[in-house]
């Protein structure tokens, strides 16, 4: 007889060890959900006293606390759970990674509708080795929450409590737990370390490129700017609008109905495809020219900047891309803009200015939009930017390629050693909670 969905898929049930057994969550755990107080009551929530926990919660390692509380009239009226320390909590809903990770409270607490509480059996179970079998069984959770039939994928609590998941001996759950608490944190401490050094990495080459493109490679005799977003410029250098010195042009409004799948037709270029510092086709829809015809000024052209008007700023830096061979034939879509500079200003320079604090510090204060900040084309056209000769502005553009690219060589390398300190990572703990293992002989 099937006692539910199996939690850790891949695991072998001839394997496990002597002594482990293998029941539904919902047997050993008292699992449930809360609610929403409505937030118009204000006397469901002015000076409450017991903390109240929404799906968010799961993003820490352990819930310590809570930035909203509620009152005992909340805990009464709305049904509200108390849960109690111990108790793993599990993310019912998210589009991101939300739905389906775990926690544990450490705290007395209820919670809200999108977030589950497994109390478990103390006779059974150790709630440190309860909190990394759900962590390991997050594919299986996520697995599970799509099979539900919702568009947006979504747990439920009855789900959990089908749930099969393995049960060793509570003693040997502790030496787990244990074993794993020590294991991960080295992990965690090392993966950290190389987070601190790629935030290091990448001041280091925002700086590297604010020095060299504002102030120029080795001008000692400078010259005080109007502008407040300009430092010092060498006073040989002009500093103009950038619209007078390139040609620009916003995108057309292509009408979506008209957009197609077709590989054999002309990409669009849109917002979506405009990443810092390049061109990302991995969201990709067409236009066929031969039907409707587009003006030829919409067509891209190797060497052209293309930049994203909305939400302009990102955490990557700035939306700004170079066309190269490799994405032709393409059109300019609305809300993306070509900066195609003149015959005294080179693409590579350029690029690079437009991805400085100056920039930024100009556009800020003329952002439209609340949710999602826009610029337009005639503001971007009138940034004041420092304009060297022809000659210093390719030098500039050659130096800054090789020095950032060494960075961006070290930064990459970081990257890859956290993904496969997280692969790692993940391994062991499936590893140590299906009995694979031993964990103390992978430490």
């Amino acid at each position: 007889m099937s006692v539910g969905p199996t939690a850790v898929a891949n695991t072998r049930l001839d394997a496990i060890p002597t002594g482990w057994s293998i029941t539904k969550l919902g047997r050993t755990a008292r699992i449930g959900n809360g609610a929403t107080p409505r937030r118009e009551k204000r006397e469901y929530w002015d000076r409450g006293v017991v903390p109240w926990l929404n799906s968010s919660a799961v993003n820490q390692a352990r819930v310590v606390s809570s930035p909203e509380s509620v009152t005992d009239i909340a805990l009464a009226e709305c049904h509200l759970p108390i849960v109690s320390p111990g108790s793993v909590l599990v993310g019912l809903t998210g589009q991101g990674r939300t739905r389906g990770m775990a926690t544990i409270l450490d705290i007395e607490a209820t919670v809200n509708q999108h977030l589950a509480y497994v109390a478990p059996d103390r006779a059974r179970w150790c709630p440190d080795f309860l909190l990394w079998f759900l962590t390991a069984a997050y594919d299986d959770l996520r697995r599970i929450s799509e099979e539900n039939g919702s568009t947006k994928g979504g747990l439920t609590c009855e789900a959990l409590k089908q749930l099969r998941v393995l049960v060793p001996p509570i003693d040997e759950q502790r030496r787990i737990a244990l074993n794993l608490n020590e294991q991960t944190a080295k992990t965690d401490t090392l993966i950290e370390e190389q987070r601190r050094l790629i935030e290091m990495l990448r001041e280091r080459r925002k700086a590297l490129i604010e020095e060299i493109v504002l102030r120029g490679l080795g001008s000692s005799v400078k010259s005080e700017n109007l502008e407040s977003w300009l430092p010092a410029t060498p006073s040989h250098w002009r500093v103009t609008q950038l619209g007078f010195m390139s040609d620009t042009l916003a995108g057309y409004a292509f009408p979506s109905d008209g957009f197609s799948v077709d590989r054999d037709h002309v990409r669009l270029l849109r917002g979506v495809n405009v990443k810092p510092g390049r061109v990302d086709w991995a969201d990709v829809v067409y236009w066929n020219t031969h039907d409707t015809p587009v003006p030829a000024e919409f067509d891209l052209q190797a060497g052209d900047l293309v930049f994203g008007m909305d939400r302009p700023f990102v955490g990557g830096g700035v939306r700004i891309a170079a066309i190269s061979e490799d994405d032709l034939p393409a059109l300019l879509l609305q809300r993306v803009m070509r900066i195609r500079p003149g015959t005294e200003g080179d693409a590579g320079y350029f690029r690079y200015v437009i991805s400085t604090d100056a920039f930024y510090d100009y556009l800020e204060p003329l952002f439209t939009g609340v949710s999602v900040p826009h610029v337009s084309e005639w503001q971007v056209r009138k940034f004041k930017m420092p304009f060297p000769p022809l000659d210093e502005q390719r030098c500039m553009a050659r130096h800054l390629d090789a020095e950032t690219a060494k960075i961006d060589t070290l930064i990459a390398e970081s990257e890859r050693f956290i993904e496969l300190a997280r692969e790692r990572r993940s391994a062991l703990i499936t590893a140590a909670v299906t009995g694979q293992i031993d964990v103390g002989e992978a430490a």
